[in-house]
């Protein structure tokens, strides 16, 4: 299975637009949805099958018996994470700040703290002919880069035969993002055309660089600052980095979204450029599974 990861330096940018369409330009059987923060490409990808949902588990965290506790103090006392308050003549877990590290297990004298296993989120396999992985994190949770693992996990082994997944990563740079990378087969970042998007932009061409996959980059909305979209274009000549297109800004691109579908169902100047940007990223991953083919066969 073929992965191509979307990415964004923010929240915004076009990231979850561009993913929905190249899905419905595919007619992909598998696809998923790895911003685990805030994922919304359930909101138009059509599926309408029940889901297949089933808990996630981050780290343990803290609990203290009311019928135990004595109201000592000690797990006050020794919390760094301020996460014990006094209720009463009892302490309890707020479970928002507690971090799991077990200390205040280890050092209460009446042995009213026990650590448990502690429901993080959600993950959502939906199948009906097609497959989709998502998931959502709990607020306040940990662990995401280790949920986008599950939910890839998932979706490989929900459609192994599956030649392309189209994966929606989350914005930024973080672990979320560093977890969506690992195994990707080609990442394509949507840039804005602005400062801050062009300083975005290299910090996850930094990060791709440094865990060797192979990104392509495209503009949104770029006749909004068409300067700033040239930089990007020179940026990406100077630096060897495959410029896959420009988006231009279109108001039906809202209105689509708002009625719960993709570009591709909608005649107008953004869904033809996204469709000319995906044929520029099919180039590049047949290029990729050609240069495999060819050292696995010894070429140069």
């Amino acid at each position: 299975m073929k992965k191509l990861l979307i990415l964004s330096g923010k929240g915004g940018t076009g990231k979850t637009t561009a993913a929905a369409a190249f899905i419905d330009f595919l007619k992909a059987e598998a696809f998923a949805d790895c911003d685990v923060d805030a994922p919304n490409l359930h909101l138009v990808t059509g599926m309408k099958a029940q889901p297949e949902c089933r808990d996630y588990f981050g780290s343990q965290k803290a609990f203290i018996d009311p019928l135990k506790c004595t109201g000592c103090g000690a797990c006050l006392e020794h919390c760094h994470f301020n996460a014990v308050v006094r209720h009463g003549e009892v302490c309890e877990i707020s479970e928002y700040a507690c971090e799991g590290c077990g200390v205040c297990e280890y050092i209460c004298p009446q042995n009213a703290v026990t650590m448990r296993e502690d429901i993080a989120g959600e993950q959502r396999l939906y199948k009906d002919g097609r497959v989709f992985s998502t998931a959502k994190l709990k607020m306040g949770r940990g662990n995401s880069g280790k949920l986008v693992t599950e939910v890839k996990k998932a979706l490989v082994k929900a459609a192994p035969d599956s030649e392309l997944a189209v994966i929606d990563g989350s914005p930024g740079v973080g672990c979320p993002v560093i977890a969506s990378v690992s195994g990707a087969d080609l990442v394509l970042i949507v840039a804005e055309p602005s400062l801050s998007g062009i300083h975005d932009m290299e910090r996850i061409l930094k990060t791709t660089a440094m865990l060797r996959v192979k990104t392509a980059v495209c503009v949104n909305k770029y006749d909004l600052c068409p300067e700033k979209a040239e930089d990007i274009e020179r940026y990406c000549r100077e630096n060897s980095v495959p410029f896959a297109g420009r988006i231009p800004f279109d108001k039906q691109v809202s209105d689509a979204v708002n009625e719960g579908h993709s570009l591709a169902s909608v005649d107008c100047p953004a869904g033809e450029a996204l469709k000319n940007i995906l044929k520029s990223v099919q180039v590049l991953l047949r290029e990729k599974k050609n240069n495999g083919e060819s050292r696995k066969n010894g070429g140069e």
